[in-house]
């Protein structure tokens, strides 16, 4: 069985043969038990995890010592009124000459007080996330487009706004300290979604050690942590009075009355505005009264519902420790809150004419984000029992800015366009009527809706007990109301309180202990090529290479870990891989990803290249006549990761795992 090392990108990684070949020897499956030989953890002084989210983000924080108490970042400089600013919009601002400027509230007002004509100068982004998860091939090149329409690299808006929560998590830790607070007592947690794919994820690690939050000499300091695996761990320490029970306020038919829902979120609103002063939230060594309603064996579903992504993950209770098991691999997709933002957009160029709205955009960029933060505080009203119509302000220069570019007033365009439930009052302002607000809702609602159908069809999500709704777009009544009436009383659905702060709890919680979740979901099939003896009616004839008088099938996909298939923490795929030459300073091996489970060969439909595994072997030479190189790949944790060892020496070898530069 032999692996040819591919130097050139041939769909084959057997038919160059003046490539130096690498044997892979013992091909093996080991389970170790994760909580034997756990490697000696650094000691940390405090858990800081760092939510970055789409719309908005935050940090919370945690001293190892007193992990019950989970403090919750300080309030941040401006603000919009009547909404909590544990969070800051996910928004940054860079100089004229591309220096990092502000981030969050503090950037958005500034840029909105800049001069028109010195604003266009500025860089401003916002709702950047999503660009990682919807990048085909997304690479550390990759670049974000910034308000005024110039290119910026990515990686470098997302290690900017990761220096940012570094330094204000560092000055707040040493405030509290009364002495400086550094850096390595710091474990970091970045919360990202369980959907995203390893590119994605590495993508965050890059922009940590671009930014100096962690350095590749200690990768073990940032842990990854998955956004609805962070809530499950949160959900577990739940009271009764810290959550919402839509279930317990169903009415006749099944069918709950909305002002319900409506008023279980005013009181909880009302809770935690009271308790805004203080920042830090006791969480209860013990399991909360619902799980304590948990046997072993009981499934329940997250639903986390963000600005970019929707992440449904199934998990299932493991007694007596209470450690998680996740049943069904992560799924969900790009149906978050911004979508309703998008469908706004496509209103606006239904009246005023697409051409318009870009010139606009362009010509006048801190207009835009000033009519999109009206449009936010107005979403936020938007529920199932309104009957009032929602006013959503134009700024001036939108008014202005239509006149001269068409000729005719604002107030003409909604009279001329087909679009009657939109209104224009006199005091500046779009009337839209809530049915009107409601179909902007729609399609994102109905996309999250459907996959939850389509999930509640899967035998391992039958019998499930609770559905825990988490997450900022959790907070639309109109998405609770949709949820109720899909399940119809099939399961009782949970709301935490604090819901915009569910994941950046957990992400705490999990820093304190990464080992809670046992059993992972593979989301992908993942291999590598290798060079098998050809067996005649087994193999394709075309897939026949001779070789020195010996022959061999090409292309067979030598299987590491399958689809959907459960993983353990500390579970490990064993190879070992030999040199061609003795000279030889790197192997390096193309590692292939596929959704399906059953995969024969590298060629097969849907298989496609997604990473390198490179082996730096130069400075380990042995005397023995065939060097074997031992590789073990991790696959049970929330990144995948590799380590190797010179058999004969017993030394390490470098080992690293690369998806993004494919």
């Amino acid at each position: 069985m032999q692996l040819l090392k591919q130097q050139t990108s041939t769909a084959s990684p057997a038919k160059s043969l003046g490539d130096p070949g690498i044997t892979p020897l013992s091909p093996s499956h080991s389970l170790k038990d994760p909580d034997q030989n756990e490697q000696s953890k650094p000691s940390f002084t405090v858990v800081v995890a760092i939510d970055f989210g789409t719309t908005s983000s935050g940090y919370a924080y945690s001293f190892t010592k007193e992990p019950e108490c989970i403090h919750i970042m300080r309030r941040w400089e401006g603000g919009d009124p009547g909404v909590s600013n544990q969070k800051t919009p996910t928004t940054i601002l860079l100089t004229p000459d591309r220096k990092f400027h502000s981030f969050g509230y503090a950037a958005r007002d500034f840029y909105h007080d800049l001069d028109p004509s010195e604003s266009k100068h500025w860089l401003y982004l916002e709702k950047f996330k999503m660009k990682l998860h919807t990048t085909a091939n997304l690479s550390i090149e990759t670049d974000l487009h910034a308000a005024n329409g110039k290119r910026v690299k990515a990686l470098d808006i997302f290690a900017y706004a990761l220096a940012f929560f570094k330094d204000q998590a560092l000055k707040e830790l040493s405030d509290q300290a009364g002495t400086e607070f550094r850096n390595e007592d710091v474990r970091w947690v970045i919360t990202v979604p369980a959907i995203w794919k390893q590119p994605a994820k590495q993508f965050m690690r890059e922009a940590a050690y671009k930014c100096g939050l962690v350095s590749r000499d200690n990768p073990d300091q940032l842990i990854i942590a998955l956004e609805p695996e962070a809530a499950s761990i949160y959900c577990r320490k739940l009271r009764l009075h810290q959550m919402i029970d839509l279930s317990s306020k169903t009415a006749m038919n099944g069918y709950s009355p909305t002002e319900n829902v409506g008023a279980g979120m005013t009181q909880a609103k009302e809770h935690v505005r009271r308790n805004r002063q203080s920042r830090t939230f006791l969480v209860e060594n013990v399991i909360g009264e619902l799980w304590s309603e948990l046997e072993e064996g009981d499934r329940y579903v997250v639903v986390d519902c963000g600005g970019g992504t929707v992440d449904l993950t199934v998990h299932q209770i493991r007694l007596p420790e209470g450690h998680l098991k996740e049943l069904y691999k992560a799924s969900g997709g790009p149906y978050g809150s911004i979508g309703v933002d998008y469908e706004f957009e496509k209103l606006l160029c239904q009246i005023f004419g697409p051409d318009f709205i870009d010139q606009f955009k362009i010509k006048r960029p801190a207009a835009w984000v000033d009519l999109m933060i009206a449009f936010e505080s107005r979403k936020r009203a938007a529920a199932p029992d309104r009957s009032n119509p929602l006013n959503i302000n134009l700024p001036f220069s939108f008014i202005d800015y239509y006149k001269k570019f068409r000729g005719h007033s604002v107030e003409h365009a909604l009279r001329k366009s087909n679009v009657d439930f939109v209104k224009w009052s006199s005091q500046g302002m779009l009337r839209m009527n809530p049915d009107a607000m409601n179909a902007l809702f729609k399609p994102t609602i109905d996309r999250i809706i459907q996959h939850l159908s389509e999930l509640f069809e899967k035998p391992e999500v039958s019998k499930i007990k609770f559905l825990f709704l988490v997450g900022g777009f959790a907070e639309s009544p109109l998405l609770q109301h949709a949820v109720q009436n899909m399940l119809q009383g099939r399961c009782r659905i949970i709301i935490p309180h604090d819901v915009g702060l569910t994941i950046l709890k957990g992400a705490v919680l999990f820093g304190l202990d990464p080992g809670v979740i046992k059993i992972r979901r593979s989301p992908l099939t993942y291999g590598v090529g290798v060079l098998n003896r050809y067996v005649e009616g087994k193999h394709p004839p075309d897939k026949m290479l001779v070789k020195d008088g010996t022959r061999w099938c090409t292309d067979v996909f030598d299987t590491f870990i399958s689809a959907d298939q459960s993983v353990a923490l500390g579970e490990a795929v064993k190879r070992s891989y030999t040199p061609a030459k003795p000279s030889q300073q790197v192997i390096v091996i193309h590692i292939y990803c596929s959704e399906r489970e059953e995969v024969r060969f590298i060629s097969d439909p849907g298989v496609r290249k997604c990473g390198t595994l490179r082996l730096d072997v130069g400075g380990t030479e042995s005397p023995a006549a065939r060097r074997e190189i031992q590789t073990v790949m991790q696959f049970g944790d929330t990144e995948i990761r590799a380590m190797a060892i010179d058999v004969a020496t017993s030394r390490s070898v470098k080992a690293t795992i690369d998806f993004l530069s494919q």
